[in-house]
């Protein structure tokens, strides 16, 4: 029986974390949900509304977990990694926002290999 790999920085993390968002459609749900988290928060501050901050892990982890019981049908990093997990969560965000997410999910993908 095969163990799983223990993670002890965010850096070997976070190819993990890519991996297990291979498909397109979680990582656009996963964006949509970070988006919306930003969105409430920032909102939810300026207005002193704090309705918007309550419903924020509705938000990130509604969208998420969409994604990967019914896409990727697989486990959500956050019930193993919950920190390493929405970290990577706002680094796949960025990633996705500045067109470099093609190239860090191969990068990914071989380093994973190796493993």
């Amino acid at each position: 029986m095969a163990t799983e790999k223990k993670y002890k920085s965010f850096r070997s993390f976070y190819p993990y974390y890519l991996t297990e968002h291979g498909d397109l459609k979680n990582r656009t749900l996963h964006f949509i949900g970070t988006g919306l988290v930003i969105a409430c928060l920032i909102t939810g501050i300026i207005l002193q509304n704090w309705w918007l901050i309550a419903v924020i892990p509705v938000c990130g982890y509604g969208f998420a977990w969409v994604g990967h019981y019914f896409i990727e049908k697989n486990k959500p990093a956050t019930f193993t990694y919950p920190l390493y997990s929405l970290g990577s969560d706002f680094v796949m965000f960025w990633h996705m926002l500045t067109g470099q997410i093609s190239k860090k999910l191969e990068e990914a993908k071989k380093i994973i290999a190796q493993q």
